[in-house]
């Protein structure tokens, strides 16, 4: 009898020295088994007892008076061979990483947050989610929550995204930074059940009148109904070069526009889809080697912008000229040239001009 006592004591022991011990830097669950005036120890079977203690039980101090012996808790282990051969025990950096495996799984599945406006800069809105910072861009804002100044003032969208403050926004995390602690909020695509009821009835394709409700760098808001509210992004507004749409509309203008997109109670217009593609007909006046004549609309980091017609427009790359001065100098902004076009592609609406007419 005392012989199978000892082997089962034996295996007992071969079978707790098999399982893997924690490393640091691992999480850790036990129960409170005492609650010293510096200290807490956790019972960690079959690994030890563990504690906090020092400066870690002085940062954890909040959390530490909410527990009692019997309490079950996840720790960080700090050093698995400590004092007295307990193992140490961080519950502040725990929680920590807790939070951050839960900032992941919300990013993963888009989950839906409500949370109140502490704060606006320039820039955007201050939030804070779980004791972790975050900044909500003021382009990642709804539509009816986007800063409308016609004059596109700083300090005015500074003005109204502070009316914001203390109101709650149902918002999801789109990226996070472990390192500096800081975490990336959207509006966008969170749409409450409200507005997705309200989308329902639209599918992409259908056509509505609209009324402009404001107009912003990136494009211009569109109302199809109360309380429903469409973008028509820059690009969508027309086939031609649109660089500012406060030029082309003013607020309360009439508009007709195809929905391009139905998603999460969001909706997203064109106008410029209404209207017949320009490279559509281009594409059965011009082909490449042909010489055409074409007015410089714009230059950008890759040279410049000539529109050969309404809407058909080709780069003339800055690598033709010796620098960006001389290309400003030999073909000039809103003057006309002759070109050759070098590429012409009119379905993926790309073309490319050189101002040597001989190949």
């Amino acid at each position: 009898m005392l012989k199978e006592k000892e082997n089962k004591s034996v295996m007992f022991k071969l079978l707790e020295d098999s399982v893997t011990p924690p490393k640091a830097g691992e999480l850790v669950e036990g129960l409170v088994v005492a609650l010293g005036k510096a200290s807490i120890y956790i019972d960690l079977k079959p690994f030890g007892t563990g504690i906090i203690m020092g400066r870690e039980y002085i940062i954890a101090r909040d959390l530490i008076r909410k527990l009692h012996i019997g309490d079950s808790v996840t720790a960080k282990v700090v050093d698995i061979n400590g004092i007295d051969g307990y193992i140490e025990l961080s519950l502040k950096e725990a929680k920590q990483a807790l939070i951050w495996e839960e900032i992941e799984a919300a990013i993963k599945n888009k989950t839906p947050i409500e949370l109140a406006v502490q704060d606006a800069n320039k820039g955007g809105l201050l939030l804070s989610w779980q004791g972790v910072q975050g900044f909500l861009p003021a382009s990642q804002l709804k539509a009816d929550h986007y800063p409308r100044v016609t004059d596109g003032d700083k300090d005015k969208i500074l003005e109204e995204l502070r009316k914001l403050i203390g109101e709650k926004l149902t918002v999801s995390i789109i990226g996070a930074a472990e390192d500096d602690g800081k975490l990336i909020f959207s509006e966008k695509g969170v749409g409450t059940q409200e507005e997705l009821k309200q989308t329902e009835k639209y599918k992409v394709g259908d056509v509505v009148d609209g009324e402009v409700t404001g107009m912003v760098d990136f494009g211009i808001f569109v109302k199809i109904e109360d309380g429903l509210e469409g973008l028509v992004h820059i690009s969508e507004i027309d086939w031609s070069l649109v660089e500012d749409p406060r030029k082309m509309f003013v607020v309360g203008d009439k508009v007709k526009v195809k929905i391009i997109e139905v998603k999460d109670g969001k909706i997203s217009l064109s106008i410029k889809q209404l209207k017949e593609d320009p490279w559509a007909s281009a594409s059965k006046k011009y082909k490449k080697d042909d010489v055409v004549k074409g007015i410089v609309i714009k230059y950008n980091k890759h040279g410049a912008l000539a529109s050969i017609e309404e809407g058909v427009a080709g780069l003339v790359h800055i690598s033709e000229f010796e620098n960006e001065e001389k290309m400003r100098e030999q073909i000039e902004l809103g003057k006309a040239y002759e070109f050759r076009i070098t590429l012409f592609d009119p379905t993926d609406r790309k073309m490319t001009l050189s101002t040597k007419l001989e190949k």
